[in-house]
């Protein structure tokens, strides 16, 4: 069975506003398997990161066979959400936490951890968030 780990990342200039996510996902030695960024529309940053880990676990699920999963993110509200220990209670982030609940039953094990900013694989998530709002922003004016 194969172990993966998915970093991900979202985020909205304006919060709501454009958004945009990003995941990475690495084997068991660090190497990368796949990335993608992309702009998602107008959404929250907690949209974006539900976004995100869904895009992430989607793309897992095609490169993982039913294996172990650990997904990484910033965000330690939706980390949080995801482990169980914060409720969910707004109704556009439930229809996501749901889904991202039933892809993840898809795994045979999936673990949440949240890490700090400084993540040098967040941090490049991070960048590749930018770089599609910058292109977008670029593409409005």
């Amino acid at each position: 069975m194969e172990k993966i780990k998915i970093y991900t990342d979202g985020a909205s200039r304006g919060n709501p506003g454009p958004g945009a996510i990003a995941y990475m996902i690495v084997d068991e030695k660090g190497a990368l398997i796949a990335e993608r960024a992309e702009f998602i529309g107008a959404c929250t940053n907690n949209i974006a990161e539900y976004k995100a880990l869904i895009a992430g676990l989607k793309a897992a699920e095609k490169l993982a066979h039913a294996g172990e999963l650990t997904c990484i993110s910033d965000s330690q509200l939706m980390i949080s959400q995801m482990k169980g220990e914060y409720k969910v209670k707004k109704g556009h982030l439930k229809d996501l936490h749901d889904e991202a609940k039933a892809l993840e039953k898809k795994f045979a094990k999936v673990e949440y951890v949240n890490v700090r900013r400084t993540d040098p694989v967040i941090q490049k998530a991070d960048r590749m968030v930018n770089y599609v709002l910058d292109s977008m922003s670029r593409f409005r004016k």
